[in-house]
């Protein structure tokens, strides 16, 4: 997949926008156009604050099912991606949780997103909602079947869960991408808002070879440049809330921030080709 022709650049931000809870979910507030208002906020502020993407997905809808969601789910997410798109100019995805692929594929279908990201694409992983399976086989058949090109983002041993199949990190990107054919490849840390270790990120990009690999959490605006040295994207949302703290909205100063560092260490990276291709060139003696 190229990332320019999808996000217009090399290395996207992708800023996530953590739903409100939805109809059917424990903490449902009862009022949908609270949920519709605060999402249309934290769309402005990351597309303001200049992210090249935006995934909506339904976070605080926690404790997850494992399996489809509530049609209500479904119906609610669909009206506000449709109005996150409208009001934006930017690729949005969609991640319905805990691993409602097919949802979220006839979501984007319908509204016309560009890409989804599912947690558990192949194998099998042990996480808070019991044993997760991987489907990659019915996902990628009912999107031929809708016609859509929407494209898929697949964790690989994805946070807050444990392997019982492949546990080495090179064998499951292998397997995501030439077995479960997924359009790019997501490695986050053990949790919400923690770091993969670069010894992770290194391995995980040697076995993408031209797959794209994205950071799933823990990125900073402080650790960023790090983590994009193996990486070739972010998906970000924790360090992006105000003061830091996940419950709060996303707050547009922290969004320009962290895309700012991200922008000036993709400068320093061309900086730095430049000057060794001008080490490299043959010398041209005269006299």
């Amino acid at each position: 997949m190229d990332l320019i022709s999808l996000f217009d650049t090399p290395k996207p931000v992708i800023g996530v926008i953590h739903l409100l809870p939805l109809p059917t979910s424990p903490r449902w507030g009862s009022s949908l156009k609270e949920v519709i208002n605060r999402a249309e906020q934290e769309a402005t502020a990351l597309a303001a604050g200049g992210v090249q993407g935006i995934i909506v997905e339904n976070f605080f809808d926690a404790p997850f099912t494992k399996d489809r969601v509530d049609p209500a789910v479904v119906s609610a997410m669909s009206l506000i991606v449709h109005r996150v798109k409208q009001m934006v100019g930017i690729p949005v995805g969609i991640n319905v949780l805990r691993n409602d692929g097919h949802s979220a594929m006839a979501i984007a279908s319908c509204v016309g997103a560009q890409f989804i990201r599912v947690n558990v694409l192949m194998g099998v992983m042990a996480t808070d909602q019991g044993i997760i399976e991987g489907d990659a086989y019915k996902l990628l058949r009912y999107r031929r079947e809708l016609g859509t090109d929407v494209k898929i983002f697949a964790d690989v041993l994805v946070k807050h869960a444990q392997p019982i199949s492949v546990a080495q990190i090179s064998a499951a990107v292998h397997d995501t991408i030439h077995r479960g054919l997924a359009d790019a490849v997501i490695l986050s840390g053990w949790a919400t808002g923690h770091p993969p270790t670069i010894e992770d990120l290194k391995e995980a990009k040697l076995a993408c070879g031209d797959t794209p690999l994205f950071v799933g959490s823990g990125a900073t605006w402080e650790n960023v440049p790090q983590l994009m040295q193996y990486a070739d994207g972010v998906i970000v949302s924790s360090s992006l809330k105000r003061n830091g703290q996940i419950q709060q909205a996303i707050d547009p100063i922290r969004v320009s921030r962290f895309v700012d560092a991200v922008r000036l260490d993709i400068a320093n990276q061309k900086k730095h080709l430049a000057n060794e291709q001008i080490l490299r060139s043959p010398t041209i003696s005269i006299g």
